[in-house]
């Protein structure tokens, strides 16, 4: 438990997007061409007002968008694009991993089914993965520039303190 504790300050410590201090909104902003956060159902595609009265919708994703601006000023950012995949479900789902600007894999660094598994995954957008219940997931997306850069940082920074992404 420590050492998944001490995975979660560090992940926090290390991407500027799990700390920013705007509201996500989940609008469009088309100067910039990015919506902060898009929430994502278990097939990998955009939320609709069908899947928020499902009534047996119980795993979903949150796709916040490293590119969204951080603060009143409009331009980019470059951060680390990530999704958080939430199963309020008693039993698995399979999750489709959905696609992102700038690339097509992304790198597991939590999944509290299993905190201290000890091996790195990468997987493709489109990719199925098994959500245990009651669990939760937090993926990196690998794309190229600064964001590509801190995530290979942190993860190699977190083998060599013995806490291992997954």
């Amino acid at each position: 438990m420590i050492v998944f504790t001490r995975k979660l300050l560090r992940l926090r410590h290390s991407l500027p997007i799990l700390r920013r201090g705007r509201f996500l909104t989940a609008e469009y902003n088309p100067g910039l061409e990015v919506k902060d956060v898009t929430w994502i159902n278990a097939s990998g595609r955009e939320m609709q007002k069908s899947d928020w009265a499902d009534s047996k919708m119980h795993c979903f994703g949150m796709l916040i968008d490293g590119r969204a601006q951080t603060s009143g000023i409009k331009r980019r950012a470059s951060d680390v694009t990530l999704l958080i995949v939430i199963n309020g479900y008693y039993d698995l789902v399979k999750f489709t991993l959905p696609e992102f600007v700038g690339g097509d894999q992304w790198l597991t660094f939590i999944d509290t089914n299993d905190p201290e598994l000890s091996t790195t995954s990468t997987l493709k957008t489109g990719d199925q993965y098994e959500v245990t219940g009651r669990s939760l997931l937090l993926l990196a997306a690998l794309t190229s520039g600064e964001p590509l850069k801190v995530i290979w940082r942190l993860a190699l920074d977190l083998l060599r303190e013995g806490v291992r992404p997954i």
